[in-house]
C-alpha cells in the first residue's frame, strides 16, 4: 500500500483529501499543517508527499521540499497547490519535485498522478509539461549560445570588442566612425568581418545574444 504524507494548512481541505485518498486505497500515514512539521515528520517510510506551497509563508512548501530532498535524495514530492503561475511551476520543479497539481481537480485525477510518480513515470498535465519543456529548450539554447560565444570571444581583436561595445550602446555606423576617427567604409568592413565570425547578418543579433546571456560586462 502506498503511504502518503499530506502537508496543507487548510484543515478542512487536508482532512477531506485524506478521506478521499484513503477511500481510494492509500494509507495517509501523516497529515501536517505546516512546512516545519512536514520537514520534521518526514521519514523514509513515506512513499509520496502531497505538499501545499503556501502555508506559514507564501513559499513555505518550496522550502520544505528543498529541506526534505536535501536530506532524503529519493523522496518523492508532488506539489498540490492553488499557485499555478509559470514562475511558480518552474521554481517548484527546480527543487527536484516529481509533479505539480493545481487544487480543484478530482480525487481520481490526483490518484493518477500519485500512481504515476510512485511508478517513476510522472504524469504532468499538458500545461505544466509545456512550461517545463519550453524552459528546457530555452536553457539548452542558452547553453549552446554561451559555448558558442566563449569559443568566438577569444578570437576577437581589440577593435572588434570595441565595435561590440558600440553596438551595446546602440550607436550608428556613422557615430562609431566619428568616435574612432576612421573612415565610414573602414567601419563597415570591420563590421562585416565581425558578423561573419558570429554567423550573424545584423549587429542587433549579436546584441540580443550578448544581453540574453548577460555578457555585457565583457565589452565595457
Amino acid at each position: 500500500m502506498i503511504k502518503l504524507m499530506i502537508a496543507d494548512d487548510f484543515d478542512i481541505l487536508r482532512e477531506d483529501l485524506k478521506e478521499n485518498l484513503e477511500s481510494l486505497g492509500y494509507c495517509v500515514s501523516k497529515c501536517v499543517s505546516s512546512a516545519l512539521d512536514a520537514v520534521n515528520e518526514y521519514d523514509e517510510s513515506i512513499d509520496i508527499v502531497l505538499m501545499d506551497i503556501e502555508m506559514e509563508e507564501s513559499d513555505s512548501g518550496i522550502k520544505a521540499a528543498e529541506a526534505i530532498l536535501d536530506k532524503y535524495k529519493d523522496a518523492k514530492i508532488i506539489y498540490l497547490t492553488s499557485h499555478d503561475s509559470d514562475e511558480m511551476i518552474m521554481t517548484a520543479f527546480a527543487t527536484g519535485a516529481e509533479d505539480f497539481i493545481v487544487k480543484g481537480v478530482s480525487a481520481q485525477e490526483i490518484k493518477e498522478h500519485i500512481d504515476a510518480v510512485y511508478n517513476n513515470k510522472p504524469q504532468l498535465d499538458d500545461r505544466v509539461r509545456n512550461i517545463v519543456m519550453c524552459e528546457y529548450k530555452r536553457l539548452r539554447q542558452s547553453e549552446q549560445n554561451l559555448l558558442y560565444f566563449i569559443k568566438h570571444i577569444s578570437s576577437l581583436t581589440p577593435t572588434e570588442k570595441d565595435l561590440i561595445h558600440c553596438f551595446l550602446l546602440n550607436m550608428k555606423v556613422r557615430e562609431i566612425a566619428s568616435q574612432r576617427n576612421v573612415e565610414l567604409s573602414t567601419v563597415k568592413s570591420q563590421i562585416r568581418t565581425l558578423l561573419q565570425k558570429f554567423g550573424c547578418s545584423r549587429s542587433k543579433e549579436i546584441v540580443v545574444i550578448i544581453k540574453g546571456l548577460g555578457l555585457e560586462h565583457l565589452f565595457n
